[in-house]
């Protein structure tokens, strides 16, 4: 009664969900804090002045909704953390496509722009739902391995796109789980030599929490594809909300696949919180510099007490404790009432990855490592 291609897909595997007693989830890398105070109220007054809201369709393209992210990435220079030095951005509505959480936008990523008759290049070790879709898509991952250091290989990973025939490339930056991530100048240099008839696409669902975006490079080419979403920095993670960005044309490939699909996959209440977001985003700049301070305290913490810790460009920690093995960690923090993550990947299955939370939380956590 099962298809085939249902038994051999491997489907994803999120982060554990407390069930036998409650634990301080610091395994997900979600927001700590909750959305702003606005985005409330702005949802209240929505349902309070359009009471048949939910019994209608909402806007099937969010034409509302791009104009305030497009607005908002103009005005905050493309990501939170940003400064009067980074370079100054101009989207536009046209230049976004919104869905259902970025896991959704991926999905229809994947379907618009690589095929099953050439490989897609991915780095080994990145977001574990990049290798879901290409099975679920039958499409053929080559995976680069990671160098030594953890950084992602550049150089393999373009000479490989400039000798084979390839469906495209795709890779978080900031990576995971490795936490690190490379430089728009690296980037850029990458997009120069790669085949321009390809897309390019760039996860950036931790950039709120680095140092600078590739958005910038989207006015010199055309095959950049950037994805994004609301679940990290803007503290949406129980709403779903997701967009690309990228040239037009790419955009409207991507709506054409959308309405092949789901036509309606933003709700409306989605909508309004989104835009009540982009228009308050003040909170979300403060809320994602506390988790940075709190995350560049927790290593420095954490590195005195003998543990090694990656310099993270994320919302979390790689790190691991000489004498044990990544599974035995996981197992005796949780012992302790916290939970985090534990990956079996060879590259990854001595380290934890540990999300950071708020400085109540991650003080409490502090205290007890310092026995391990």
């Amino acid at each position: 009664m099962i298809s085939k291609r249902v038994l051999s897909l491997n489907p994803y595997v999120p982060g554990e969900q407390p069930k036998d007693r409650p634990y301080i989830k610091i395994n997900a890398n979600e927001n700590p804090y909750p959305p702003s105070k606005k985005v409330f109220a702005a949802i209240k007054k929505y349902l309070k002045k359009n009471k048949k809201s939910l019994a209608r369709y909402p806007d099937p393209e969010s034409h509302a909704l791009k104009e305030a992210i497009a607005k908002m990435l103009n005005e905050t220079r493309g990501f939170l953390s940003a400064t009067e030095m980074s370079p100054q951005l101009e989207i536009k509505p046209e230049m976004i496509f919104c869905g259902n959480g970025s896991d959704e936008v991926l999905s229809f990523v994947y379907y618009a722009f690589f095929d099953s008759e050439h490989p897609l290049i991915v780095p080994e070790y990145t977001y574990s739902f990049y290798p879901v879709y290409a099975s679920y898509y039958d499409i053929e991952l080559k995976k680069i391995p990671l160098k030594e250091d953890f950084h992602l290989d550049t150089k393999k990973m373009l000479e490989f796109a400039q000798n084979n025939a390839v469906s495209g490339m795709i890779f978080a930056n900031p990576n995971a789980p490795t936490s690190l991530a490379l430089s728009t100048d690296e980037i850029r240099s990458m997009l120069l030599v790669y085949p321009k008839e390809k897309v390019f696409v760039v996860d950036e669902a931790y950039v709120d929490f680095s140092d600078e975006t590739a958005l910038s490079l989207l006015s010199e080419f055309q095959n950049l594809v950037i994805i994004r979403t609301f679940s990290k920095s803007f503290s949406f993670a129980g709403m779903r909300l997701g967009y690309a960005v990228a040239n037009p044309n790419l955009i409207e490939a991507l709506t054409r696949v959308k309405n092949s699909f789901n036509h309606f996959p933003v709700d409306c209440i989605t909508q309004e919180a989104g835009i009540a977001s982009c228009e308050n985003v003040g909170y979300y700049k403060e809320t994602a510099m506390r988790i940075k301070n709190t995350r560049q305290f927790c290593v420095e913490k954490m590195r005195e007490l003998g543990w090694f810790c990656f310099s993270s460009k994320t919302n979390f920690i790689l790190a691991k404790k000489e004498g044990y093995a990544g599974k035995d960690l996981y197992e005796k923090i949780k012992s302790k009432g916290f939970l985090v993550r534990h990956f079996a990947s060879p590259l990854v299955q001595d380290y934890v990855r540990i999300t950071v939370g708020s400085e109540k939380e991650m003080a409490v956590f502090l205290e007890l490592i310092k026995d391990f």
